[in-house]
């Protein structure tokens, strides 16, 4: 039914900039808090931004805090992942997901009930 779509990744250079944009399909996304996260091979899942189902309250990790910004377009079902000033650390292959329960802008991976695909971030020295 629900299903997102992850798109934008690539190989950036230290420094540079790249958008994430993730899709959603399927209804629901207007009244659902979204979040994106990351994860580098070996790693844990990682919290990295959050937004709530209007947009207007954000929260993010204390990582990527001053140079991520998530944004949400409820009339396109889309959400977006602005990254800039990248650094090395910041490689992983990046998800978003619907939030399912009562929080407005959840941390945890297990508040969310839908994930994409993923999408690579590389970014080199």
């Amino acid at each position: 039914q629900v299903q997102l779509v992850e798109s934008g990744g690539g190989l950036v250079q230290a420094g540079g900039s790249l958008r994430l944009s993730c899709a959603a399909s399927g209804g629901t996304f207007s009244i659902r808090a979204m979040g994106w996260f990351r994860q580098a091979p070996g790693n844990e899942r990682e919290f990295v931004a959050a937004i709530s189902r209007s947009g207007g309250s954000t929260v993010y990790s204390d990582s990527v805090k001053g140079r991520f910004t998530i944004s949400r377009d409820n009339t396109k079902s889309t959400v977006l992942l602005q990254m800039n000033s990248l650094k090395p650390e910041d490689t992983a292959v990046y998800y978003c997901a619907i939030g399912r329960g009562l929080a407005t802008v959840p941390k945890a991976p297990t508040a969310y009930d839908y994930w994409g695909q993923g999408t690579q971030v590389t970014v080199s020295s």
